[in-house]
């Protein structure tokens, strides 16, 4: 009698700690963002200038080896480590379909022209334009219209 009284309370005591590891795998899958994908943490527009708008986003990316955090589509994206490097902006097409993008003359960022002439200008933050290491994901923008 004994014996069955330790079995089942040692069954008992197993069945709460795999509970409990279930609950806490739980909470940390929250937290985690599924591998190549962004999403935007922060986003602060200004617009106390004139026909000027100056935006600033931070994004929290989960890239795979080899990529970095980008913009594809305006929107926040895993993109080729090399892009970043080399700085040629448009190879991440971070463009609208349908607008034309050329790099800035100092390389420090693109412009997005619109088809009906409007353009968009974006400029990489300091610690992107000095280059980032692969594991640093954060991408902070300042764009212009």
């Amino acid at each position: 009698m004994q014996l069955l009284k330790a079995l089942w309370a040692l069954a008992g005591a197993a069945l709460c700690c795999f509970l409990v590891l279930v609950i806490h795998a739980q909470f940390l899958k929250e937290g985690q963002l599924a591998a190549g994908t962004c999403e935007i943490v922060t986003l602060d527009r200004d617009s106390s200038q004139p026909r000027r708008t100056i935006a600033r986003q931070t994004a929290r990316c989960a890239c795979r080896k080899g990529q970095i955090a980008g913009t594809t589509r305006a929107r926040p994206a895993c993109v080729d480590a090399r892009i970043i490097k080399t700085k040629q902006w448009c190879d991440m097409l971070p463009c609208l379909e349908g607008e034309g993008c050329d790099l800035l003359i100092n390389r420090s960022g693109w412009t997005c022209t619109q088809p009906g002439g409007r353009i968009k200008t974006t400029t990489r933050g300091d610690a992107a334009a000095e280059g980032w290491t692969e594991a640093q994901a954060p991408e902070e923008l300042q764009g212009t219209e």
